[in-house]
């Protein structure tokens, strides 16, 4: 990493954090799950206490974003931009707000500069994971945009002016350390950022890659008779939050007669794993099997995101989606918290989600089974592609997938 700045953090816990990050951490499989007192902290110590919002929470509304966001469109008129389309010959478009990425041509060569970014407060407890799901979050936007290979990142991070020196110096370089081995799982690295200290933690970064017009998908060109397909399970949300109410009473007793401290454990074990895998597969075989348009599915939940992609289709098209696969038991804790998720509803917020992805009917089989030979990891058609205009919707009694349908032992999925 050759620049990270430290405003004001101490350069000599950054120059920790950064050898940290120096060491080679290729036995992933062998880590254990974070246990603060093996690192001389408290055991009642908690990473999510450093936030008091997660998930949907801490975004902005979308229908306020939209609003705050119009003095930002890209103007047409703007006789500076008409110039430069003009000098563009407008071979190749630019693509920015209410995409995943923005698109922007380059001045010479044909190429074209994709980028994004994204930052969030922690929503689990383990340091390490919570770096990986960051670094695995901001790459998604790229992903979903059929990206596969990144040429860069940038880590932002904001270190908790709440934290003692102590925990300071145990988890951001372990938060540094996650987002580093899932930048180099991906193929890119980071050279640079800006660290600051901040109320709350917050942890995210930029991904930027050059590349031509053929290796990236434009999510715009859903046909009537397309299908929906989803990539990871739902209920990342519902399965931290309950992971967190087996400290407190109150709430655990609202959801202790649907479901075990042994399942909200697995289920917790299984969203941080979820979280923390690329989209990069995922990525790769929608250029296979000719998508025709994807998002990640993220803060605003399955039927946001779904909203957003159907309203900037070029086709007068609808989406329909008829199944919901959701991490086992967390649509029953769902129902149990009332409409407090509304995961049901499609608007349950994820983080680092699956893409969902409109692919030809003919294929869509084929990719499911690709992936899951590719990964492991199942995906599921969940919807269709119908005449209309350009909304999006969940019916009335979707059908809940608990995913992994079957429980083995030893095996988390």
């Amino acid at each position: 990493m050759t620049e990270l700045q430290a405003t004001p953090v101490s350069q000599e816990s950054l120059a920790a954090a950064q050898l940290e990050l120096g060491g080679n951490q290729n036995a992933l499989a062998l880590r254990r799950p974070f246990d603060p007192a093996a690192h001389d902290l408290e055991p009642s110590f908690r990473l999510t206490r450093f936030a008091d919002l997660k998930g949907r929470g801490c975004k902005v509304p979308q229908e306020v974003l939209s609003k705050l966001l119009e003095g930002l469109q890209h103007d047409e008129n703007n006789s500076q931009d008409h110039e430069h389309a003009h000098f563009m010959h407008m071979a190749i478009p630019r693509y920015g707000i209410g995409m995943d990425a923005s698109v922007t041509p380059l001045r010479n060569g044909g190429l074209v500069l994709v980028q994004t970014t994204d930052f969030f407060y922690p929503l689990v407890d383990d340091p390490y994971m919570m770096g990986k799901i960051a670094c695995a979050n901001v790459l998604s936007d790229l992903y979903a945009m059929g990206v596969t290979e990144v040429d860069n990142m940038l880590m932002l991070l904001g270190v908790s002016t709440k934290m003692t020196e102590k925990e300071r110096d145990v988890v951001i370089p372990l938060v540094m350390r996650g987002f580093k081995d899932s930048a180099m799982e991906a193929g890119t690295s980071i050279t640079g950022g800006q660290t600051v200290v901040n109320p709350w933690v917050t942890i995210g970064g930029v991904a930027s890659t050059v590349c031509q017009p053929n290796e990236y998908i434009v999510p715009d060109n859903a046909v009537v008779g397309d299908v929906l397909v989803l990539t990871k399970p739902l209920g990342t949300q519902v399965a931290v939050n309950a992971h967190q109410w087996l400290d407190q009473p109150e709430r655990w007793n609202r959801i202790k007669l649907v479901v075990s401290e042994e399942d909200v454990r697995k289920a917790y074990q299984r969203a941080m794993d979820s979280m923390a895998r690329l989209n990069r597969i995922a990525a790769r075989l929608m250029h296979k099997y000719n998508a025709h348009g994807a998002t990640d599915v993220t803060g605003f939940g399955l039927l946001g995101h779904a909203q957003t992609l159907a309203k900037h289709q070029k086709n007068e098209v609808s989406f329909v989606i008829h199944n919901l696969p959701v991490i086992a038991k967390m649509a029953a804790v769902a129902k149990a918290c009332g409409n407090m998720f509304q995961l049901l509803q499609g608007h349950s917020a994820e983080t680092s989600g699956g893409l969902l992805i409109c692919l030809p009917r003919e294929q869509a089989a084929a990719y499911c089974k690709d992936i899951e030979k590719q990964e492991g990891y199942q995906a599921w058609i969940i919807g269709i592609v119908e005449k209309g205009n350009r909304t999006a919707r969940i019916i009335d009694k979707p059908r809940i997938i608990e995913v992994p349908t079957k429980e083995k032992d030893g095996e988390l999925w």
